[in-house]
């Protein structure tokens, strides 16, 4: 039951997003991505090379649990979470790049994240099986579906398609509410003692060196380094979560990891988003 309020908050949350997107934005930095300024390979430099590398490090070199270990590199190839341009637009992201990131980042995964797969495989000498068709799924149905169906219903429903957007992004947020805090509660003890062993510390200078790489190769306008800084940081806990499932013997402590390093990346770009506002309002 759980699982379907979660799901059923994802579907409309991103439904959302889409009933206030056009066609245009979610393929604007598909359309560019081989003309300067490069923004989106700068964003899948930040999000696939650097972040997967700095998850590495600290997964080899930082004496972790291996329930964390696997959370902390799951996180760190999977996609953009579905629902971040809210927080991105929030933030005064240009909906043109949010939507258009999120959407060429996801498409991207497809592809990148198997094959991140595979090499992290490789280097922490564990078997993992997780295709194309799997994360296709994954983005498919949290992301692009939903996405998509609000883009075309905002195409048909005009002015009213904002209305609709306000009643289905309160529903969403109300189910992803309600889905959320049993899944915390139930989880928070094993989160607790990660935050004790120091696994929260691992976790975070992982996300503080997403926000560093997101901001450093974000570009020359403001807005676009403090939206891939959020990126870079925020990642898809479903694909994190079906990641870290494959050859874990302690799955349910790798998904209360997954957790705690959503919260902690919550944080974290809340408190970064708020800072670069105040100083572009200082600018001004």
């Amino acid at each position: 039951m759980i699982k379907l309020v979660l799901t059923g908050s994802i579907l409309l949350l991103v439904f959302a997003l889409g009933l206030r997107a056009r066609l245009s934005d979610a393929t604007s930095l598909l359309r560019e991505l081989f003309r300067p300024p490069h923004r989106l390979l700068r964003a899948i430099v930040a999000m696939f090379l650097v972040v997967p590398l700095v998850a590495v490090l600290a997964a080899k070199l930082v004496d972790l649990s291996l329930p964390v270990r696997t959370a902390i590199v799951a996180m760190a190839v999977a996609p953009i979470p579905p629902i971040l341009p809210g927080k991105q637009l929030r933030f005064g992201g240009d909906s043109s790049y949010v939507f258009g990131l999120l959407v060429a980042i996801s498409l991207v995964a497809i592809v990148v994240v198997p094959l991140s797969v595979q090499v992290m495989a490789v280097i922490f000498d564990r078997r993992a099986d997780f295709g194309v068709v799997d994360v296709g799924k994954l983005i498919g149905v949290t992301i692009l579906v939903p996405l998509v169906a609000g883009i075309a219903v905002r195409s048909w429903a005009g002015a009213a398609a904002e209305r609709l957007a306000s009643w289905a992004a309160r529903l969403g947020t109300v189910l992803l509410v309600s889905g959320l805090v049993p899944v915390l509660i139930a989880a928070w003890p094993a989160m607790a003692s990660m935050i004790r062993d120091g696994g929260v510390v691992a976790i975070g200078l992982v996300v503080a060196a997403a926000l560093a790489a997101g901001h450093a190769l974000g570009g020359p306008a403001p807005e676009e380094r403090t939206n891939l800084a959020i990126a870079s940081s925020m990642r898809h806990p479903g694909v994190a979560a079906a990641i870290a499932s494959l050859g874990v013997p302690e799955e349910p402590r790798a998904q209360a990891a997954i957790l705690l390093y959503l919260l902690v990346a919550a944080i974290a770009t809340s408190v970064y988003g708020i800072a670069r506002k105040r100083q572009s309002a200082i600018a001004r």
